[in-house]
């Protein structure tokens, strides 16, 4: 299964994405969509599963939830848009994740891309950045990978100049 992973659109879609869109066969979105014309234009043509962020509104808050928690192929995913790092998760997270930690974990909101194992919790964690223009990112950044029988493969950074 491949997947696109994004986050911190605040509204912007454009061929770029929608290219990456294309290849994958589900796209994970990790908060902060802005219109929701976004994620409807992505829904309309792949399998796609959101969080809200703090930027969204209150329609956005009722098509999407705070936390996001589903298994693809053997693997527990858990989303959110503010979780924080591994050794630093944000407080509304921080207990749950240890009493119960995913496979894989996560977050947008920093616009900062990271892909982080955490071998206290045993997990990965992802933050694949900012795809939109809007903050203070020099580059547009997107995560694709596969699922292959249970494990992550073939992670890949996509990028481009903001401008």
């Amino acid at each position: 299964m491949k997947i696109l992973l994004l986050s911190d659109t605040h509204s912007h879609l454009d061929d770029w994405i929608m290219k990456h869109v294309q290849w994958a066969d589900e796209v994970w979105h990790a908060g902060d969509i802005g219109d929701l014309k976004v994620t409807d234009a992505i829904s309309a043509v792949k399998p796609l599963q959101a969080v809200w962020g703090n930027i969204d509104n209150a329609t956005a808050r009722q098509q999407f939830p705070e936390h996001n928690r589903f298994n693809r192929d053997g693997l527990n995913i858990w989303i959110t848009h503010i979780g924080g790092y591994p050794s630093r998760y944000n407080a509304n997270v921080r207990d749950l994740i240890r009493q119960n930690p995913p496979d894989v974990f996560i977050c947008g909101h920093s616009h900062i891309l990271k892909v982080v194992r955490d071998k206290k919790l045993d997990l990965i964690h992802f933050n694949p950045g900012a795809a939109g223009v809007h903050g203070f990112h020099k580059k547009r950044t997107m995560l694709r990978f596969e699922i292959v029988q249970g494990k992550l493969e073939n992670l890949e950074v996509v990028e481009k100049e903001r401008g």
